[in-house]
This record gives C-alpha cells, structure tokens and sequence, in this order.
C-alpha cells in the first residue's frame, strides 16, 4: 500500500537539490562576510588608507551582521525542508 508521504527517486532529488543549495547560499554569505572583514581590517591597519578608517570600521561593523543573516537564513530553510517535507 502506497502512503502519501512515499516519494519517487526524483523527489528525493529535488529535495537533496533544495538542500545543496541551502547550504551554497550559505557558503556565498560566509565568503561576503570573511571579505567584508578582511577588507575592513586591512583598511584599519594600513597607514597610507587612514582617510578610509570609517569605511573600515563599517565594513567590519557590518561583517557580523552579514554572517548572522546567513546564518538565520540557513536554519529557517533547513527547518521548512524538514516540516514541509517532514523528513
């Protein structure tokens, strides 16, 4: 007897698709905070950039922010694949 939660292979797909994306976004958020720091550290440090100090104070201000964000957005989808999908 079929259930109504029996998937086909290319539903299980779909959804190992959904999740591998998941976590590439999260990985493009993790690369965009790791360049916002280093670049906002490197301002701070170099001498002859100390015109820009403010924009280096805001990008390592906001880097944090950034990771966060990934982060939320990284648990809110895998929650809603697993209850949408009830894995």
């Amino acid at each position: 007897m079929i259930e109504k939660n029996d998937l086909t292979t290319r539903d299980w797909l779909a959804i190992e698709r959904t999740k591998l994306a998941n976590e590439r976004t999260f990985l493009a958020y993790f690369r965009t905070f790791v360049v916002f720091l280093g670049s906002g550290i490197t301002i701070l440090k170099l001498e002859f950039l100390t015109e820009l100090k403010s924009l280096g104070i805001a990008l390592v201000i906001i880097a944090p922010v950034i990771l966060c964000i990934g982060l939320i957005r990284l648990f809110k989808v895998k929650s809603t694949i697993k209850k949408h999908y009830k894995l």
